[in-house]
């Protein structure tokens, strides 16, 4: 009797546009460097970018378009069919613009990560690049974290900061913030499929250790592994 081969991990990715942290996460799964197969690309808006990027990669795509749904829960609803069609071993938030019922997220507890540009617990939400030039931040950034159902407060995985500089736009340190978010989330989602990161109550886990509130940052030699 042959031994039985080992299945790689699947991943569902959530998208809503351009889908430019999926690529990342698609090239990382292409070089093998992620462990993981991505099992489909799902998007709430049929129009998203990102479904072109699937398609020329050979994955499968679906569409759930909220449009069609009068009511949140009937959203999640379907989307929680479709996303199940895939049987995936974790769920990959990548710009998906959708608040998600406390249902969702109880259901996928554990193996659902968001990647949210603003360090935080500072300015969940939208227009984090602004809000932070407002505020007279001298340091702004990105985070990677688990999903629970009050919105961007899930244990923090992962930061990368980057500087404010004087003569910033939202549009200029949102291009920077977004050269963080390729490198960081490709490694949350690296480590997630080899098993060393894990939830526990309202802290994220690395090897077993609890990483500190604000997430490792990203200059920790860990990040190298």
């Amino acid at each position: 009797m042959e031994p039985e081969i080992a299945k790689a991990p699947i991943i569902v990715v959530l998208i809503s546009g351009s889908g430019s942290n999926l690529q990342a996460i698609i090239d990382q799964v292409a070089s093998e460097e992620i462990p993981a197969v991505i099992g489909a690309v799902i998007s709430n808006r049929p129009e998203a970018k990102g479904l072109e990027r699937a398609k020329k990669a050979g994955i499968p795509t679906a569409t759930v378009d909220h449009k069609n749904f009068e009511q949140r829960e009937l959203f999640d609803a379907n989307l929680i069919r479709t996303i199940d069609e895939y049987q995936p071993d974790l769920i990959v938030l990548a710009g998906f613009m959708r608040i998600l019922t406390p249902d969702f997220v109880r259901r996928y507890e554990g193996k659902l990560l968001n990647i949210h540009p603003s360090l935080l617990p500072k300015y969940p939400g939208l227009h984090t690049h602004q809000r932070a030039i407002d505020a007279g931040d001298l340091e702004h950034g990105v985070t990677t974290h688990f999903v629970t159902t009050d919105l961007d407060s899930g244990p923090n995985i992962i930061q990368a900061t980057v500087p404010v500089l004087p003569q910033d736009t939202a549009e200029s340190l949102a291009t920077r913030v977004q050269h963080q978010e390729h490198v960081i989330y490709p490694i949350t989602v690296k480590w997630f499929v080899q098993g060393r990161i894990t939830m526990s109550g309202d802290t994220a886990q690395l090897d077993g250790v609890d990483l500190p509130q604000s997430g490792l940052p990203l200059e920790s030699p860990n990040t190298l592994h």
